[in-house]
């Protein structure tokens, strides 16, 4: 399959992919944990009511945690994440200064941190050639044929091997929206899909 021309034809689908306006880094990490297992328009609606309240690691870190439920209480696992938030705002405080460190690897190291979360913090954040995957990128990637994975470190390790890097950080975001809109887990609209020519409908 020509990986130009697909990311050419999603490019001009989604421009803007999807922004929600959250790409300072501490609320790029702190949103997109609120995020996991959650819809877009509920995190962002979430996020903004508590960055409105708590806009810096400072202020979180110093936040009860009961409060920070409450704000944040639409998105899934809220005590769980709430209780995330207030401990990665001590550590970035405590360890960085304040600051989001830069890499895979000290990302890592953050409560409820994994792949796909730190990916999407240095693509958002830091504008770094990183490839998140979630599952709307696991599921269309194999649904297009482009590889054949298990897992999304599978599928992140393949995608790197056939898009050129300059694709890389782009590539969650319009899957993501293809996913949302066009390209569902069941009941896919392919008639209007910009890659139904391209597409071999695998699985479905």
């Amino acid at each position: 399959m020509d990986t130009d021309e697909l990311m050419r034809r999603l490019l001009e689908l989604y421009p803007e992919g999807y922004d929600y306006g959250f790409n300072e880094p501490f609320q790029a990490l702190i949103s997109t944990v609120m995020s996991q297992r959650t819809r877009g328009d509920v995190t962002c609606s979430a996020a903004r009511r508590l960055f409105k309240r708590f806009p810096t690691p400072e202020e979180m870190m110093k936040a009860d945690v009961s409060e920070i439920e409450f704000l944040i209480k639409e998105v899934g696992f809220y005590r769980v994440k709430a209780g995330r938030i207030k401990e990665i705002s001590r550590i970035l405080i405590e360890k960085y200064d304040g600051k989001v460190p830069d890499t895979m690897e000290a990302l890592l190291e953050l409560p409820g941190v994994g792949r796909k979360t730190a990916n999407c913090v240095l693509a958002d954040a830091f504008l770094k050639d990183a490839l998140a995957v979630d599952t709307h990128v696991h599921r269309i990637s194999n649904r297009l044929g482009l590889i054949v994975t298990r897992t999304p470190e599978e599928t992140e390790t393949e995608l790197k091997k056939i898009f050129p890097q300059k694709y890389w950080r782009h590539i969650n975001l319009l899957l993501v929206k293809l996913g949302q809109n066009i390209c569902r887990p069941t009941s896919p609209r392919c008639e209007f899909c910009t890659l139904r020519d391209m597409c071999p409908r695998i699985l479905l």
